[in-house]
C-alpha cells in the first residue's frame, strides 16, 4: 500500500503520475493533479488516450461531502446519419477512418474541471507534458509492445506515420519518443484554454482533415461542444454506496449487476467459487442485455434509468438466475441492439490530495489509436467513438448529428462511513462487469484496495451480453 500525508496519484504511466505529483507539491489540489497526469498519459500512451478522445470524471469534495459528475463525451458531426453512410455503401460504421470520428471531448473536459475546481493555471498543469513532448521520454515495456501491434494502422495514414513512427518503426522499449506537434497543440491550449483547440489553427486542421477524407464535421460542431455536469447514479451494496455516471455511460450496468447480486449470499459462496462466479456472470448477462438495448444519449432518446435501477426490477431479474445452470443468452427487459465492438484503449487515473478531495477520471480514444487519423500538425489521433452507434432505425443509440454514442467509459466511486474510494478499471466493455467484481471484493470478501485491484476477474470484452 502507498500511505502518505500529502496525497496519491494513481496512473498507468509512472511519469504521468509524477506530473500529477508535481502539481500536489506546488500546492495544487486533486483536480490540478488529475489534469496534469491525464495530459501526460495522452503523450506517453498515445494508443490509449489523448486530446482527440473523450473524458468522464467523478469529483469528490471532502469539505462539503458532495460528488460531481462530468460527462465530456463528444457528439457526431453535422450530416452524419445512417442515410449518408448507406449512400456511401456502408452497412455499419467503420472502426478506422473518418466516419467513426466524433468531436473530441477531453480538452473541453479539462476546461470544465479547471474552471470549477482547479487552483493552478492551465499553463502550469500542462508544462510537464509539453516539456516531455519536446525533449522526449523513454517508452516503457508494455506501451512499446502495444504500439508495435498497430504499425499497419499507423502506416495507413501518412500523418499518423510521421507522428508515431521513428524511421518507419514503432518506438522500442527504452527508445526516446518525441512529439513536437503535440507540444505545440498543448501550448495553444495552455495559452488559450479550450479555444486553443476548438477554434483557430487546430480546429482548422481537424476540419481540413475531415473534409479531405469525406467527413462532415463543421466548425460549429467543434465550438459548440460543451461538457455536461451530471448527478452520479448510486445504489447500496452491503452498506456501501456505489456511484456511477448516468447514460450515455455504461455505468448503470455495474449498478444493475450489484442490485441483482444483492439477492445472493456472495460472501457465503466464497471468493471465486464456482457459485460466486456463476452468479456474477449471469447478473452480467442480464445487466448488459438492458444496457445494450436501452442506453443512449438521454438528450435525444428516452433512457429508462429509473426502471433499470428499480429494486423491484432487480429482484425480478435476479429470479432469472438459475443457481445450477448457465444461460447462454438473456433477453433484455421489456420497458435496439447494437453492433459488436471489442474496444479497450483506455486509461484510468485517480487522485486524492491532502484535504481528502478525490478525482476519479477515465479517458480514451476508444480503439487503440482511435480512428487512425491524425490531423495535420496536431500530434494526436482522432477518436472513433462513433463506431459505437447503431445504424438500425429508431433505437436509443441510432446515429444522429450532435448525438453522443453509448459510451464504455465509466469512472467509479464508493463510500461507507468515513471511507471514500475513487476507482476505475480499463478495458472497453470490461468496465461495468469489472466494477461490480471490484466492489464485491471489498464489500463481500473484505479485501483492501490493493488486493481488490490485484484479484483476478472474469471478463467478456465484446458488447454482447454473454460472459467468459
Amino acid at each position: 500500500m502507498v500511505i502518505t500525508k500529502y496525497g496519491i496519484v494513481s496512473a498507468s504511466q509512472p511519469l504521468a503520475a509524477r506530473a500529477g505529483v508535481q502539481m500536489l507539491e506546488l500546492g495544487g489540489n486533486a483536480v490540478d493533479a488529475a489534469i496534469a497526469a491525464n495530459a501526460a498519459n495522452g503523450l506517453m500512451e498515445p494508443a490509449m488516450n489523448g486530446v482527440g478522445g473523450d473524458l468522464f470524471a467523478i469529483v469528490y469534495i471532502a469539505k462539503t461531502g458532495k460528488l460531481y459528475g462530468l460527462n465530456s463525451s463528444g457528439w457526431a458531426a453535422t450530416g452524419m446519419t445512417p442515410q449518408l453512410l448507406a449512400s456511401r455503401g456502408l452497412k455499419r460504421i467503420p472502426i478506422r477512418g473518418i466516419y467513426g470520428v466524433t468531436v473530441p471531448g477531453a480538452v473541453a473536459g479539462w476546461q470544465a474541471l479547471h474552471d470549477r475546481f482547479a487552483t493552478l493555471p492551465l499553463s502550469t498543469l500542462l508544462a510537464p507534458t509539453i516539456r516531455y513532448a519536446q525533449e522526449g521520454f523513454p517508452v516503457t515495456e508494455v506501451v512499446a509492445a502495444t504500439w508495435a501491434e498497430y504499425l499497419r494502422i499507423l502506416n495507413a495514414d501518412s500523418e499518423a506515420a510521421r507522428t508515431y513512427l521513428i524511421n518507419g518503426h514503432t518506438p522500442r522499449e527504452g527508445e526516446i519518443f518525441r512529439n513536437p506537434d503535440l507540444a505545440r497543440t498543448l501550448t495553444r491550449i495552455a495559452q488559450q484554454g479550450r479555444d486553443g483547440f476548438y477554434k483557430g489553427p487546430m480546429a482548422q486542421a481537424i476540419l481540413a482533415t475531415e473534409h479531405r477524407l469525406g467527413g462532415t464535421m463543421t466548425a460549429a460542431d467543434l465550438t459548440e461542444m460543451q461538457p455536461e455536469w451530471v448527478t452520479p447514479l448510486s445504489t447500496d451494496y452491503r452498506g456501501w454506496t456505489v456511484y456511477e455516471l448516468p447514460p450515455n455511460s455504461q455505468g448503470v450496468g455495474a449498478l444493475m449487476m450489484l442490485e441483482m447480486m444483492q439477492h445472493f449470499p456472495m460472501a457465503d459462496y466464497g471468493f471465486h467459487s464456482t457459485q460466486s462466479l456463476h452468479t456474477m456472470m449471469e447478473a452480467k448477462q442480464l445487466a448488459y442485455a438492458d444496457v445494450l438495448r436501452y442506453v443512449g444519449d438521454p438528450r435525444m432518446a428516452a433512457v429508462p434509468v429509473a426502471q433499470m435501477l428499480d429494486p423491484q426490477h432487480a429482484a425480478e431479474r435476479a429470479k432469472l438466475i438459475n443457481p445450477t445452470k448457465a444461460t447462454c443468452a438473456q433477453a433484455p427487459s421489456e420497458f435496439s441492439s447494437i453492433t459488436d465492438r471489442k474496444g479497450g484503449d483506455t486509461i484510468y487515473l485517480t487522485v486524492i490530495d491532502k484535504d481528502g478531495n478525490i478525482v476519479s477520471l477515465i479517458q480514451s480514444n476508444y480503439e487503440e489509436f482511435g480512428s487512425g487519423v491524425v490531423p495535420d500538425g496536431g500530434g494526436f489521433v482522432l477518436q472513433d467513438r462513433g463506431a459505437l452507434f447503431t445504424l438500425e432505425p429508431d433505437r436509443a443509440n441510432t446515429l444522429a448529428p450532435h448525438k453522443r454514442p453509448l459510451h464504455t467509459l465509466m469512472p467509479g466511486f464508493m463510500q461507507k462511513d468515513s471511507i471514500h474510494i475513487g476507482f476505475g478499471i480499463m478495458g472497453g466493455w470490461n468496465q461495468a462487469q469489472a466494477h461490480a467484481q471490484f466492489v464485491a471484493d471489498i464489500a463481500d470478501y473484505g479485501m483492501n484496495i490493493q488486493q481488490a485491484l490485484s484479484a483476478g476477474r472474469f471478463t467478456k470484452t465484446t458488447s454482447n451480453s454473454g460472459a467468459s
